[in-house]
């Protein structure tokens, strides 16, 4: 258990970490000359149930930086107040940012007992209870103590003891996440930070990460609780020995955090719950320029209000806090707000969403999402924020911002029900609801069309996302489409969706244009078929209609425009590539060259040329020089029905697909991707290397 001291300055707060634990806590020549804490100090209790570590803070206003540094982490609060003085600023102003930060367990150490009458210290008492009536800690306990005589030091210590039985260990959730308040350089060891670990636990071995520099490290040794170990955990002091590129003392600084490298995404602009001291004799306006501590960093901000301002000492608001440099945070952590200038503390609360928008932060959509982004148990807010516009959610980054894993939420999502939707290497989280309003809404937006446009082969993906309920970006919106398309909603062709009961059918007209055109790119011309012009002069119709005629059966996946208004069948395009790969099967290397393909076409070399690029676009073919190679991933992409099988053994790119046209799997052959492309779209990105 962690214990910080709290309490004004001279009340005996070293004194009483010394006489518990036998550590004088001031390590600084000027502490000691001075007789004040001026940075903060380490001391260890180690006893057979428990380990205690103490953190004692500075109680002169003047280093009320260092004492944030301090408390932040902590789990019982050690509030220390003399008997002679009583309560006193300090006392006061500590004891708020305690409540501030949401710490609700710990004792009052009522010292320097020695100095005064029984009826001081039930004065004193009394002062104590009226202050701590306003707090969290209404219920501590206040133990009389004398480090100078030593009454009440055992029976204080065995409370502490007590207490750190009765909270136990941090649960280890999460990954791992250290605060820096210290940094230095050990002879013989190297570089060395210390602070508490807040989430997670390392290892010795572990690869980590400084944020927000990004520097990376490895953890060459651990000593947690002042003691060799092996591993550290959520809720223990550790120090940590890093080695690596660029690692060094000055490099890393306070308030820099060491953590799992997953988690690094430092945020400038935070949206938070702020709740304002009774204290603050200013209401809160826009913009209005502050300092911001977390953890063991401070920083300045700029408050931009997102409702009414709040009155001091009045209810919770939501705040957008923008900061003038990048921390490492997550959502849930503390804060404290102190006045521009730092001579006054102003309020705090907790971060609510590490990347809040910079527009549009005050619509009741925000609004409802900050609502649900305020849950602190990780699963209801990721199932309050889907449902919720835009009704999805970035698992990868709620999991991130909240410190997890995202399979950490995976038995929860597992029980609702809801729908993943990977998006290269993230993975987005739609309700079930979402997910049957999206595909009843796609069937709608088809159905409509189809009616409206019977000749048309499909409607495009984006002209569809537009239509669709609810609205989701394109990135997203193509998975789900696929989704629909696995489950036999719609079907995917090309660059097109379609309804199963969709079948595109020319037009009476439209079709005996094409039993005129059809001869001209079958039979012994159909390597060479004329362009647009030349058959518009051969059936006498307008060029126009002829092309617009090719354009619509190459939508339906009859023809292929290899170049600009030069159309194959594409029962042609499938004879071509068996062409190319049976020239390449008969090559040592795989390898064919464009006069190779030309002479078994029997056609022009510009012309094989236009076909071969085509064929490269569509990664049918790979070029390397003036040569080419089969991609064996692709071979399926046009392969004819009941065609035989190519021979891969000298062809790249893998096994060929079993799928045949128009769906197709991707180059690396893991996935099925529904739905081919057009004759001039490229083809699908292929996903990163995992």
């Amino acid at each position: 258990m962690i214990v910080g001291t709290a309490g004004h300055i001279d009340h005996g707060k070293t004194a009483l970490v010394r006489a518990l634990t036998g550590v004088d806590t001031d390590r600084l020549k000027e502490e000691k000359a001075r007789g004040i804490s001026i940075d903060l100090g380490f001391a260890y209790l180690h006893a057979d149930s428990a380990v205690l570590g103490f953190v004692d803070v500075p109680g002169h206003e003047r280093f009320i930086r260092n004492m944030l540094a301090g408390a932040t982490g902590i789990d019982f609060m050690l509030l220390v107040v003399a008997a002679d003085d009583g309560v006193m600023p300090q006392t006061i102003e500590h004891l708020a940012i305690v409540d501030l930060l949401g710490i609700e367990q710990g004792l009052v150490a009522l010292t320097k007992t020695d100095l005064v009458a029984a009826s001081r210290r039930e004065e004193v008492a009394q002062e104590i209870k009226e202050e701590l009536a306003k707090t969290h800690l209404a219920s501590a306990e206040i133990v009389p103590v004398s480090a100078a005589t030593g009454e009440g030091i055992d029976a204080l210590r065995e409370k502490l003891l007590t207490a750190a039985r009765r909270i136990g260990d941090r649960a280890a959730r999460g990954r791992f996440r250290l605060a820096v308040d210290r940094s230095f350089t050990l002879a013989g060891a190297g570089t060395v930070v210390t602070g508490t670990v807040s989430t997670g636990t390392v290892a010795v071995g572990d690869h980590v990460m400084v944020s927000p520099s990004g520097l990376t490290a490895r953890v060459r040794s651990i000593h947690a609780e002042n003691r060799p170990a092996e591993r550290g955990r959520a809720g223990q002091r550790c120090a940590l020995n890093l080695a690596g590129d660029g690692i060094s003392k000055s490099s890393i600084a306070r308030g820099d955090v060491v953590l799992d490298p997953a988690l690094h995404a430092p945020a400038d602009r935070i949206d938070a719950a702020l709740q304002v001291l009774a204290s603050e004799p200013k209401a809160i306006e826009q913009w209005m320029p502050v300092r911001l501590y977390h953890a063991a960093a401070e920083v300045g901000a700029h408050i931009a209000l997102l409702e009414t301002a709040p009155e001091p000492g009045g209810e919770k608001c939501y705040v957008q806090l923008v900061l003038e440099r990048s921390i490492a945070a997550a959502v849930g952590d503390r804060f404290i707000l102190r006045d521009g200038s730092a001579q006054r503390t102003v309020g705090g609360g907790r971060f609510l969403d590490l990347r809040a928008p910079g527009r549009k932060r005050r619509t009741p959509e925000r609004r409802a999402q900050l609502d649900a982004c305020a849950i602190p148990e990780p699963e209801r807010a990721l199932f309050a924020l889907l449902e919720r516009a835009p009704f999805y959610v970035n698992l990868t980054a709620l999991a991130r911002d909240r410190a997890l894993a995202a399979s950490e939420f995976d038995p929860a999502i597992e029980r609702a029900g809801a729908v993943r939707v990977a998006v290269d290497d993230e993975v987005f989280v739609l309700s079930r609801a979402t997910r049957e309003r999206s595909g009843r809404s796609v069937q709608a937006a088809l159905s409509a069309f189809h009616a409206a446009q019977p000749g048309q082969s499909g409607l495009g993906f984006e002209p569809l996302r537009l239509k669709a309920e609810p609205r989701v970006p394109k990135r997203v919106f193509a998975p789900v489409l696929q989704m629909l398309a696995r489950e036999g909603e719609i079907v995917l062709e090309g660059a097109l969706a379609r309804l199963p009961s969709h079948q595109a059918q020319l037009s009476p007209a439209d079709e005996k244009l094409w039993a005129r055109v059809m001869p001209l790119l079958s039979e012994a011309a159909r390597f060479r078929p004329p362009r647009v012009g030349e058959i518009a002069a051969q059936v006498g119709a307008p060029e126009n209609e002829v092309r617009r005629l090719l354009k619509s059966l190459s939508r339906m996946g009859r023809t292929d425009e290899v170049a600009p208004d030069h159309f194959f069948l594409r029962d042609t395009v499938a004879e071509m590539v068996e062409i190319a790969a049976g020239i390449a099967a008969q090559s040592a290397k795989g390898q064919f060259s464009a006069a190779q393909f030309r002479d078994r076409l029997d056609n022009g070399r510009k012309v094989a040329i236009q076909i071969l690029e085509f064929f490269d676009r569509h990664s049918v073919t790979q070029r390397l020089g003036d040569l080419r190679r089969m991609n064996a991933a692709r071979l399926g992409l046009y392969r004819r029905p009941g065609a035989a099988q190519p021979r891969t053994s000298t062809v790249s790119g893998g096994e060929p697909s079993p799928v045949g046209r128009p769906d197709f799997k991707s180059g690396r052959g893991r996935q099925p991707v529904f739905g081919g492309f057009d004759s001039h779209s490229l083809p699908p990105r292929a996903r990163k290397a995992e």
